[in-house]
């Protein structure tokens, strides 16, 4: 392991084997490297390793590049206070979220609340917007980001996407940015997110999936798994755990488009022959019987 890696920690691959001590030590590992981020003083440049899965970039023009390459506009980058915007993400999905006055929102890995900033305006003083991350130093950055903004109706709750602090029934859309893929056990978040949102509510995500098998080496790389890469589901995989989980109308489009920035996250490593960034939709039933 490069000593860029060990900054990130050890990963195993335990999305279909892993035991429960397996999943705790993959998500210590990612908080950590999250951790990390979220207390830099600069603003960090992407989530891909090819800019350091932990570093930081003092240009704020490299992170604005970064946002509007991922389907962001700058009236989106003008809205949210700064420091929100930490270039983690890997599209834009309140671009296909079609989100309503009055609807609760929520955002599975919020980390800075750039995505939950964005949302609380489209949705207005009678929705509510619920960022959930299961690292503290976010959680703290994402409050301090609200309390600067002045959103009254953001909040920021600490939990991990797999055990979401967040009653039954409660949102009417849940999105997130370039997180489930993180997950040691994406099968749970989907049978999370489905008992959180109300009967017809949908999800709107923006990941990295992969289109064909991932080789092992890149599945226990942990430079390539915090980088969002090395962790990616197969779409049919995806599929199957969505519609096991009870979701039906079930859409993952990959985006093409999307290799141009991911090769930039692992310069030299061929990661767009197996991955690419898609948007997951899907509605949960209203009639369940």
């Amino acid at each position: 392991m490069s000593e860029q890696a060990s900054c990130c920690g050890a990963f195993t691959d335990t999305d279909k084997r892993g035991s429960a001590t397996d999943h705790d030590a993959h998500r210590q590992s990612v908080r950590a490297a999250y951790a990390k981020v979220a207390k830099a003083n600069t603003e960090v440049q992407g989530c891909g390793v090819g800019t350091s899965c932990c570093g930081t970039n003092d240009d704020g023009a490299i992170n604005t590049l970064i946002s509007t390459r991922l389907g962001y506009s700058q009236a989106d980058l003008d809205l949210v206070p700064s420091g929100a915007d930490m270039g983690l993400g890997c599209g834009n999905p309140k671009a296909i979220a079609a989100l309503k006055s009055g609807e609760t929102v929520v955002d599975l890995g919020s980390g800075g609340g750039f995505d939950c900033f964005l949302a609380a305006r489209e949705v207005g003083r009678g929705g509510h917007v619920i960022g959930v991350d299961m690292t503290p130093d976010m959680i703290s950055k994402a409050r301090a980001n609200a309390l600067k903004g002045q959103y009254e109706n953001v909040e920021f709750r600490l939990g991990e996407i797999e055990h979401l602090p967040i009653a039954d029934a409660t949102a009417d859309v849940i999105i997130s940015n370039c997180v489930i893929n993180l997950s040691p056990n994406k099968p749970q978040v989907f049978l999370e997110a489905f008992r959180v949102l109300k009967p017809g509510g949908r999800l709107a995500i923006s990941d990295v999936v992969a289109t064909v098998e991932l080789p092992e080496d890149m599945r226990q790389n942990a430079d390539l798994i915090a980088g969002c890469m090395g962790n990616a589901s197969l779409i049919s995989d995806l599929e199957a755990m969505m519609h096991e989980a009870g979701f039906e109308q079930i859409r993952i489009q990959p985006k093409d488009e999307s290799k141009g920035f991911i090769k930039d996250w692992a310069p030299g490593r061929n990661v767009t022959d197996y991955v690419v960034a898609a948007t997951i939709e899907a509605v949960k039933p209203i009639d369940q019987g």
